[in-house]
């Protein structure tokens, strides 16, 4: 199937899958990427040494520590959107703050896939990754500083808890309905 033929009928505006350590983000973002043909940008490769140390070492990030790795991200994301005519990337956004840095850095067209999921399903979600630098004991520190984006336009609530095939067609209608 050619690139062209596998894009949807809709415009993809650029995505950026959001939530907590476990939640399926890189998961959702290459699903949705293959499904649109467009880029895939994983967040965690873009967190430069220092911060996968800390994060490794069971350390939760601060601020200063995440705002040159959110810019970088948002620079390849609005790179690649524009390059390609759309791209996803994975980050867990978990502050408006941070959202709002992410989008005035890739652009205003930007929207969030929250993938909301409960502490069990985050927990086995976890405990079924190998090899991620994450680990599970920073659960409870990634909970605590979530903000969900409930009642923030730019944002598409999903219901993580569900199964992956219906994540994704989930997210599919919402970007249908242009919501």
């Amino acid at each position: 199937m050619s690139t062209a033929a596998s894009r949807p009928h809709f415009n993809v505006p650029p995505l950026i899958v959001m939530g907590v350590s476990g939640c399926g983000k890189s998961s959702v973002g290459e699903a949705l990427a293959a499904r649109f043909a467009l880029p895939y940008i994983e967040g965690d490769a873009m967190h430069p040494p220092a911060n996968i140390a800390k994060m490794s070492a069971g350390t939760p990030l601060n601020d200063d520590d995440r705002w040159p790795w959110l810019d970088a991200l948002a620079m390849r994301l609005q790179a690649q959107a524009e390059q390609n005519g759309g791209a996803i990337a994975s980050c867990s956004s978990l502050k408006k703050v941070y959202r709002d840095r992410l989008q005035r850095g890739s652009g205003p067209k930007t929207r969030f896939i929250f993938l909301d999921c409960s502490r069990k399903t985050l927990e086995r979600n976890q405990s079924l990754r190998k090899g991620h630098f994450m680990p599970q004991s920073l659960l409870d520190s990634q909970l605590a500083t979530l903000e969900p984006p409930y009642d923030e336009p730019r944002a598409i609530v999903i219901d993580g808890n569900q199964p992956f095939d219906a994540v994704i067609q989930s997210i599919v209608a919402k970007l249908e309905q242009g919501r």
